[in-house]
């Protein structure tokens, strides 16, 4: 595809100096992506693209000709880099609305994103879709949807607020900037030919859209399978080996830099002996308000890959034409004639903070301020209640059993380490006490349960070690990928406690201690977002986590420990709302081992 140009005749007649440009930046060191190198150049824009670029990088003439301009900007010797791509992010993982997390990332030099919705569509099913679509027009930031593809992310195992078939998915690619598949998650329905999986794929090859990938730890006949089914790229790879495969067999690495999960360093410290393949890139994934604030977007990526030993323009190239020729956009990420003026003048590459940040030809950022207004607005969609849960009682979180005494066998839930969110399962002998599971001799031990919030009542519950949590309760709607009411505690009274408070602040993260509400984070959008904007926001988050924290969970992310237990397509041990999952297998297993 390429972006439309309003009038290609008048583009023509400003790059040959028939009408004067609407901005000239002048003494810029231009970053070309095409052929690495950095040289003097002046950049003519008309209309939102790139009409000229007046340089002479070989010295073959004495002078360079002035452009005529309507607006001139000395560049002072920054350096010009195209506009930066995030290839794969949630927005609603930001816990902001659209239009707050443009406010957000753009000064950072992110002017296209490609987002999946399918957080919110598992939720609130196309009619959520539609609402991030609107809520994301008119924006100074490209911001391409990508429809869903697997909701729930696996059928069978657990159960959302919606449910997408190739006849909602056809309806939804007929919207104006849905480019393309989501992230199919369902990688053994995909490589075991399901018919849901086969029917969206083919769909997505009959309108020869883009195909996100979703391949955790996939590798041989299984990648292979995966990659003919039609997904071309990934951004799980956690691993520098995985990387290393997965750039072999032609696939694109998304490399993350996100809240959660952190894969830029191990991914690059295993490629740097690769020549410079095309097809990597970056991408943010997951990530919160005090991370973009703070450190940056995918800016902050690119950093982080030349400080783990990248080429800088090679790291530029991963976060601008690379992003572009992945996702089949032929004239974005790049500063040339015919390109979108889509452009970020840096003082420092090493650094990579703009101090200009032009979208669509429009200078939008400056010194690491937003210069644009967006408009507010409030939809429908943000003010519907999603959290549809009966009152628990204390009954709720506890295992009941045949016997009064003696132990049981079980499978436990056992997460590998307290940074990351893979798991396994452990089969342990638990005591009984007076008809019930006791975990009170074990502080490392916690119970799990997971609430249907879409009006089905039924419950699943179970329970996981290693999770961090050493009293109290932690509870929350953000819960990947169907979001259901999740809740991770050391006691009965503590769970209730947290769980009441989601319901009553219709969605969000809470904690409990002693019986009480010690914080609560609400997210009244779809249980998921806040209407509160990044800096506000992120106030809440920090004390929260520092809450958290408080209760035992001391990693890099405590806050959103809670949305990694019911996600079914992460290895290997997981939990939903019909009960403990083994993910590499796809199948639900038994709580109690016989």
């Amino acid at each position: 595809m390429k972006i439309p140009v309003r009038n290609r005749i008048e583009l023509v007649e400003a790059a040959i100096g028939k009408r004067p440009m609407d901005i000239v930046i002048k003494n810029t060191r231009l970053v070309n992506v095409f052929t690495g190198e950095i040289y003097s150049a002046d950049i003519g824009i008309y209309e939102g693209f790139i009409a000229h670029i007046e340089a002479d990088p070989d010295c073959t003439e004495e002078n360079r000709n002035e452009m005529e301009g309507k607006t001139y900007i000395d560049g002072k010797g920054m350096f010009a880099v195209p506009g930066l791509i995030d290839t794969h992010l949630h927005i609603e993982s930001s816990m902001l609305t659209p239009a707050n997390y443009a406010k957000a990332v753009v000064p950072h030099g992110t002017t296209t994103i490609i987002t999946d919705p399918h957080e919110i569509g598992n939720v609130l099913g196309i009619d959520a879709v539609e609402y991030m679509h609107e809520a994301s027009e008119n924006l100074p930031i490209r911001n391409y949807i990508l429809a869903p593809s697997c909701i729930p992310a696996v059928p069978g195992l657990e159960n959302s607020g919606a449910t997408f078939l190739a006849d909602d998915i056809d309806k939804l690619l007929k919207l104006e900037r849905v480019i393309g598949l989501g992230e199919v998650m369902d990688f053994n329905g995909v490589i075991n030919n399901s018919e849901r999986m086969v029917k969206i794929l083919e769909l997505a090859e009959k309108k020869n859209v883009f195909i996100q990938g979703h391949s955790p730890m996939l590798k041989g006949r299984n990648l292979s399978a995966y990659i003919c089914a039609g997904p071309n790229n990934d951004h799980e790879s956690r691993f520098g080996q995985e990387a290393r495969d997965k750039l072999r067999m032609g696939m694109t690495v998304d490399a993350r830099e996100s809240s959660m999960s952190q894969n830029v360093l191990d991914i690059v410290s295993a490629m740097k002996d690769f020549c410079y393949p095309p097809n990597m890139t970056l991408c943010s994934d997951d990530r919160e308000p005090g991370d973009i604030l703070r450190d940056g977007h995918i800016n902050f990526a690119v950093k982080k890959a030349i400080e783990a030993g990248l080429d800088t323009v090679y790291a530029i190239r991963c976060a601008t034409i690379q992003a572009a020729n992945s996702l089949g956009i032929k004239n974005l990420g790049a500063v040339a004639p015919g390109y979108t003026a889509d452009i970020l003048l840096i003082p420092d590459l090493k650094d990579m903070r703009p101090e200009y940040v032009f979208c669509k030809g429009e200078l939008v950022a400056k010194g690491g301020k937003l210069l644009v207004d967006i408009e507010h607005k409030e939809y429908d969609v943000e003010k519907i209640n999603t959290v549809n849960l009966k009152q628990p009682t204390e009954e709720d979180f506890k295992v009941k059993v045949e016997e009064e005494k003696g132990h049981v066998s079980v499978r436990v839930i056992n997460y590998l380490s307290i940074n990351s969110s893979l798991t396994e399962y452990k089969v342990e002998d638990i005591p009984i006490k007076n008809g019930y599971l006791d975990t009170s001799h074990d502080d490392d031990l916690n119970i799990v349960v997971v609430f249907n919030r879409y009006g089905k009542g039924n419950k699943s519950i179970g329970l996981v070690r290693n999770f961090g949590i050493k009293k109290g309760a932690i509870a929350g709607t953000v819960s990947h990928d169907s979001h259901n009411v999740t809740v991770v505690a050391s006691n009965e009274e503590d769970a209730l406690v947290a769980v009441n408070a989601i319901i009553e602040s219709k969605g969000g993260i809470s904690c409990a201690l002693d019986g009480e509400v010690l914080d609560i984070l609400p997210l009244p959008i779809a249980g998921l977002m806040s209407p509160l904007p990044a800096r506000e926001l992120d106030k809440v988050i920090s004390r929260m986590k520092e809450s958290i924290r408080g209760l035992g969970i001391d990693n890099k992310n405590p806050l959103l420990r809670i949305a990694t237990i019911a996600l079914p397509v992460v290895p290997n041990a997981k939990i939903t709302d019909l009960g403990l999952v083994s993910v590499t297998d796809q199948k639900l297993v038994t709580f109690f081992v016989k």
